[in-house]
């Protein structure tokens, strides 16, 4: 007796079911090459009152729930074969109730079972279906586990979304989310806002019946629906050729648009637009000034149609730190070029700057006595040449030292540290101060990029960031700035290798910085003062920065231990590792629920150096 005639003689009524099926298609030849009689799934009656109308129904052979903790959801759905092709985890579906309102939800796992009562597992069965070409389908139901993610209703003609709290009914019909209103209103993604990328699944974007047939996703801008996210900050993490620049100057291109201006609580009802500086190690966003040679007027139709700014900011402008022993020398854009220098004066407000990494609390606080006096000596025009002078003076030493104010070998320690080339080579060097150009430096609706690629020295490109950087974040933070443009201009301070500037390290200096970064991010929101983080190691950005971020925007990342700092829920955090250049993950809770995006394929400015 053959494997076939042990699954007829097996089950009682329905076996006998089953063998009443399988003749009826095998007298329409139905039989397989093996000669075996199967059943004939496009004989069956399947469609007796006309076309279907969605992907399958909802099953109860599990149960049928929703509750208010996640183990208490039980919905599944079975899929018709016509459609198993089209259904993929992530996919979002709806599942209307019997009135006006739909249950909004996404596919979390698919699986086949036995439609009938047999054992495949055997040796006959597995020759059998290795020698066919095809697999009969239909012989096993498939069967998609769904999410609830949230109810859909209408409220005076306004579609709504609210917490699951009821369930449909069993055998209710289920189809693909395919309109727009109700897949943003499912997921909360705002209607008007900064542009990211396109809704996505499995890096494919999202599809709908409407023109343009994508889902733009955007970040909340307004003050209508609370503060701009852009003032809570955003953290883009991602690896080497994941696509994290590109992505960054489309977002930052955005905020620059002619249109987007913010309220300036100091200015009455005035508003104005942002400006945004960006520290830039690789000296790519300088190209921001440019057009992308390879957009075609069919991209910027499509930009246009869904209000993507796009072309070079013209505004744009390279501050080139002056560094003895080094040029910058750049012909890979047209922006404006200007030199600067840091002004040891900045040292004054920031004697972290000139700490370095190994001095201890003991030797800091003899930092600052020691910088007091030499400033309360020679004003703020005090230079780093004279301080170095200063700590040469034997009698200074001797004398803080008998009246126990700093211990000599205290005395020693710091000036070893407080006398180093690169201090020298960093301050006070042939150019304008940066305090003196304020207003180039910090302008609405411009672009203000530091390229340090051009610095040699690790800690000489750690003193510029963190003194410019410093700068920003002391008049924002201040009750009496010394300089109003800064003040009273909305301000993104774009960071890429944040990692190496705001690590958790165990120093005077690194607890200063990571410090002096939380409060801004802290009172940011009040200031209109957003931190714009790029990283390839989020895992090295201290944790007190990074509590602060409200949006996380996640590409490829091969470390897991990078994957795990980013704290993304782990349905999406399986999907990082695989994903392909400028496929991303979204994690804003004040704005979405967590999704996946595609990014835009061409960069809306000049990218890279052709």
């Amino acid at each position: 007796m053959s494997d076939l005639d042990d699954f007829a003689n097996y089950g009682g009524d329905d076996a006998d079911d089953a063998d009443d099926a399988s003749a009826d298609a095998s007298a329409d030849d139905g039989s397989t090459d093996d000669g075996s009689e199967r059943r004939s799934f496009e004989r069956m009656d399947t469609d007796p009152t006309g076309r279907d109308r969605g992907i399958g129904h909802l099953a109860v052979s599990e149960g049928l729930s929703i509750g208010e903790a996640d183990d208490d959801d039980c919905l599944r759905a079975y899929v018709t074969a016509p459609n198993r092709g089209d259904v993929r985890v992530g996919k979002y579906l709806l599942v209307p109730y019997l009135d006006d309102e739909k249950l909004f939800c996404r596919v979390t796992a698919l699986e086949y079972a036995q439609e009938y009562r047999s054992d495949d597992a055997t040796e006959i069965h597995a020759r059998r279906a290795m020698r066919r070409d095809d697999v009969e389908e239909t012989d096993y139901k498939f069967v998609a586990s769904l999410d609830p993610v949230a109810v859909l209703y209408e409220d005076d003609g306004e579609l709504k979304r609210r917490m699951t709290d009821r369930v449909p009914k069993p055998e209710t019909t289920v189809r693909q989310a395919d309109d727009q209103a109700d897949i943003k209103t499912g997921l909360k993604i705002p209607t008007e806002g900064v542009f990211l990328g396109h809704l996505a699944v499995g890096g494919e974007k999202v599809r709908t019946a409407a023109e343009p047939p994508t889902i733009d996703y955007r970040v909340k801008d307004d003050y209508s629906e609370g503060d701009p996210l852009v003032f809570r900050h955003t953290l883009v993490a991602g690896g080497t050729g994941s696509g994290k620049t590109h992505g960054t100057k489309n977002v930052l291109r955005q905020y620059l648009a002619d249109e987007r201006t913010y309220p300036v609580e100091s200015g009455g009802d005035r508003e104005r637009r942002m400006a945004v500086v960006q520290f830039d190690p690789q000296d790519e966003y300088a190209q921001m000034h440019d057009d992308n040679p390879e957009v075609t007027r069919d991209d910027e139709r499509a930009w246009e149609r869904e209000n993507v700014a796009h072309g070079g900011h013209e505004d744009t402008t390279a501050f080139v730190p002056k560094v003895d022993g080094v040029t910058y020398a750049a012909d890979h854009h047209r922006a404006e070029q200007v030199e600067f220098t840091v002004p040891f004066s900045m040292v004054r407000s920031n004697p972290w700057l000139i700490a370095g990494a190994s001095l201890n609390d003991n030797q800091y606080n003899a930092l600052q006595l020691l910088l007091g006096r030499f400033f309360d000596r020679h004003g703020s025009s005090g230079t780093y040449r004279q301080f170095r002078d200063f700590l040469d003076d034997p009698a200074l030493r001797e004398e803080l030292d008998e009246n126990g104010r700093v211990h000599e070998a205290t005395f020693n320690a710091v000036k070893r540290r407080a006398v180093n080339p690169t201090f020298q080579n960093v301050f006070d060097q042939d150019a304008r101060p940066l305090t003196d150009l304020v207003k180039q430096f910090v302008r609405p609706g411009g672009l203000t990029v530091v390229p340090t690629y051009h610095v040699n020295s690790t800690r000489a490109t750690e003193m510029i960031v963190l003194a410019v950087s410093s700068l920003l974040i002391d008049e924002k933070l201040s009750n009496a700035p010394r300089f109003d443009r800064i003040k009273e201009t909305p301000l993104v301070v774009g960071m890429d290798e944040a990692h190496n500037f705001l690590s958790d390290a165990d120093s005077v200096q690194a607890r200063k910085v990571v410090g002096k970064f939380t409060e801004a991010a802290k009172q940011g929101r009040k200031e209109r003062l957003g931190l714009f983080l790029v990283t390839q190691d989020p895992q090295d950005v201290a944790e007190p920065v990074f509590k602060q971020i409200n949006t996380t925007v996640v590409l490829n990342l091969g470390d897991e231990d990078a994957i795990k700092s980013v704290n993304i829920p782990a349905n999406l955090e399986r999907k990082v590792p695989y994903m392909e250049k400028g496929q991303m993950v979204v994690y804003s809770p004040d704005n979405s629920e967590p999704v996946e995006l595609v990014g835009l394929s061409k960069c809306v400015t000049r990218h890279g150096r052709d």
